[in-house]
């Protein structure tokens, strides 16, 4: 499960690279290249920071260990909702986004040009304004 309305504000800040989106760790995953960057699981945004932006991440405000199984996943931050202001957000997601563009993009989990940088599947973009 994970919030609609933060999905909806990260599909902007992603528009200018091609992306994918994807269901894992029972939210919503947002990869470049076959990537995960970052995504939403309830209401915290998780973000791959990678193993040496993980400590420095953990100092900002509002950001704690990415845990699932009691474990911390070395690489992952969440970012609760007050972290998640306009300002907040663009910073969390440009710093995934960077990350996972950095690495090799893996076969198969690259965007394909009719779902790079769209809604999820069953979710109808409004057309664009002409004026």
């Amino acid at each position: 499960m994970y919030d609609e309305a933060i999905a909806e504000r990260v599909r902007p800040l992603l528009a200018t690279k091609p992306f994918t989106e994807r269901k894992m760790f029972g939210g919503l995953a947002f990869l470049i290249g076959g990537n995960m960057a970052c995504g939403i699981v309830g209401d915290a945004l998780m973000v791959r920071v990678g193993a040496d932006g993980y400590e420095a991440a953990l100092t900002r405000s509002h950001a704690r260990p990415m845990e699932f199984t009691g474990r911390p996943m070395t690489g992952m931050v969440f970012v609760d909702p007050p972290g998640l202001d306009e300002e907040g957000l663009a910073t969390w997601v440009a710093l995934g986004a960077g990350y996972a563009a950095s690495l090799p993009a893996k076969g198969g989990g690259t965007a394909s040009p009719a779902r790079a940088g769209t809604a999820a599947p069953g979710r109808a973009r409004p057309a664009p304004r002409t004026r």
